[in-house]
């Protein structure tokens, strides 16, 4: 599925289209809605980079057994090995 966002409302943020996706990226991991894997992979980064993106804002990892088998699952449809 692809999301459109308007451009006058991507202006209206003042971010660049990268930097947008990042604010949705952490704006879901921190209400749980994506797992951290799920939500580095919105952002386009690395999982240890958002992972310090999360650090400097001081939002907390809530990676749990759960979590991790969501995003194995997620590699696995994906055919990362």
């Amino acid at each position: 599925m692809n999301l459109e966002i308007p451009d006058d409302i991507v202006r209206a943020t003042h971010l660049s289209p990268e930097e947008l996706r990042l604010e949705i990226a952490v704006m879901l991991f921190e209400r749980e809605r994506l797992t951290l894997g799920q939500a580095s992979m919105l952002a386009g980064k690395k999982q240890p980079d958002f992972q310090q993106i999360l650090a400097s804002r001081k939002i907390p990892l809530h990676y749990d057994v759960e979590d991790f088998r969501k995003d194995l699952q997620t590699l696995r449809d994906l055919g990362v090995r």
